[in-house]
């Protein structure tokens, strides 16, 4: 069997103006699917970030990928790994997402770039035994994957623009009540038994009080956890981690209080030294595989956020698991905009590795049924878990009609890559600018 066509889909996505360290989201975000086309008919899908960046980046390795057997991902990753291989083992490489959003930077362009081309390949592997990716890969350590309610400060609004504009089902979420109302809502429609919420947007003390309030309104029974995405300084990331001590305990964690690993690495042992223990996680400072150890030997990071789609799919997501167990370090799973496609490539990577210790984020909340590109419209969450499907391969096949749908949104727009910076100028402060630290 053979590779005998790839065929690459842009898609706009509603998203709703959420807010981060980074900005506020535009009102559509931006996806690549794609599609590998076999020579026997059978068609692997994958979905990565989207944009002229990643579209370039897929289209470069066309001639790598047509004609290839889909079972030989090793010789890929070899073809790939002058590029890719180097993008890993830099540790001053700039591999940091402290100031370039998942998708952006172009020093992971490669490993990215073959993490989309291995989804798919697993895909159609999958499709071929008749057998679920994640079995494909060695088997399943779990039948369900958790995941936590991803809860965003956020403007009013739904998300898309127009007559496409999307109804506003979350309302605007700008201090501790609201929040807790969001919260109550997401669990409530998908059975979240985790809580994150987005920090680094409102003064520290607000944030501190939205903790705090979420605790109050669901109990100790619920983990939780914030990431202000580095916006504090050594010492507000010491003083919020002081003041959130009984709320980040019992499986929470603090995630990415500050920028670089020296700074992340200060603020565990003035928390240590107050015989505070608060865990801290990273998808910031810890986005490839020379960073672990590092990260490991400053005590940095004791939580790493993984994610196939920078990491190199589905099998180095599994390698990172066997690593950070082996450094007596533990893991979880970073989110970004996505779809179905996405969904389920985290969903079988999370069934796979058996080393996950926490419930994985998700922004699939934050999409709605008009933006789905699957057949059979949205993924079912049970008690916050997705279950692992029957079906071979991913588990999800694309809705034609739908893609197309969302194609033409993504042809109608008038930018081609995420700029939080951006939408914060042009509708909540002009001069805005991202600040590291802002408090």
């Amino acid at each position: 069997m053979r590779i005998s066509d790839l065929r690459l889909h842009p898609v706009a996505v509603a998203d709703a103006p959420l807010r981060s360290s980074y900005g506020r989201h535009a009102p559509y975000a931006l996806r690549t699917i794609v599609e590998l086309v076999t020579d026997e008919g059978l068609i692997g899908i994958s979905e990565t970030y989207g944009g002229d960046g990643p579209l370039a980046a897929l289209e470069a390795v066309r001639s790598r990928v047509v004609g290839m057997d889909p079972f030989q991902l090793t010789r890929l990753w070899l073809d790939f790994s002058g590029d890719a291989a180097a993008e890993e083992r830099d540790v001053a490489g700039g591999r940091s997402q402290t100031y370039l959003v998942p998708g952006e930077n172009p020093l992971d362009r490669h490993t990215r770039t073959y993490a989309a081309i291995e989804v798919a390949c697993l895909d159609v592997i999958g499709k071929a035994l008749g057998k679920p990716v994640c079995d494909v890969v060695g088997g399943r350590a779990r039948d369900a994957v958790g995941f936590s309610a991803y809860l965003f400060y956020k403007h009013a609004g739904g998300g898309g623009s127009g007559a496409d504009a999307r109804e506003d089902e979350y309302g605007e979420c700008l201090d501790p009540k609201s929040m807790v109302r969001q919260a109550k809502q997401m669990i409530r429609q998908y059975g979240f038994r985790e809580i994150k919420l987005k920090g680094g947007v409102l003064d520290p003390d607000i944030e501190i009080a939205t903790i705090r309030a979420l605790r109050e309104e669901f109990g100790p029974s619920f983990p939780l956890r914030i990431d202000p995405n580095c916006a504090w300084s050594i010492e507000t990331s010491v003083r919020v981690g002081e003041s959130l001590r009984e709320e980040l305990s019992n499986g929470g964690y603090l995630e990415d209080p500050t920028a670089t690993l020296e700074s992340m690495a200060e603020v565990r042992q003035r928390l240590l030294a107050a015989d505070n223990t608060t865990p801290l996680a990273s998808n910031v400072a810890v986005t490839c595989f020379a960073q672990v150890p590092e990260a490991q030997r400053l005590d940095a990071v004791q939580i790493v956020l993984s994610d196939p789609h920078y990491w190199g799919g589905i099998r180095k997501l599994q390698q990172l698991a066997h690593l950070c167990e082996v450094l007596g370090m533990c893991l979880s799973m970073h989110s970004n905009n996505h779809l179905a496609v996405s969904l389920m490539t985290m969903v079988h990577a999370a069934a796979a590795a058996p080393h996950l210790t926490y419930a994985c984020d998700t922004h699939y909340p934050w999409q709605t049924e008009r933006d789905e590109v699957v057949i059979g419209g949205r993924v079912k969450f049970t008690e916050g878990k997705v279950k692992i499907p029957d079906k071979p391969g991913l588990g999800v096949d694309l809705d034609y009609d739908r893609l197309a749908r969302l194609r033409e949104i993504y042809d109608r727009l008038p930018y081609r890559k995420r700029d939080d910076e951006a939408e914060m100028r042009a509708h909540v402060d002009p001069n805005w600018k991202r600040v590291l630290p802002r408090w």
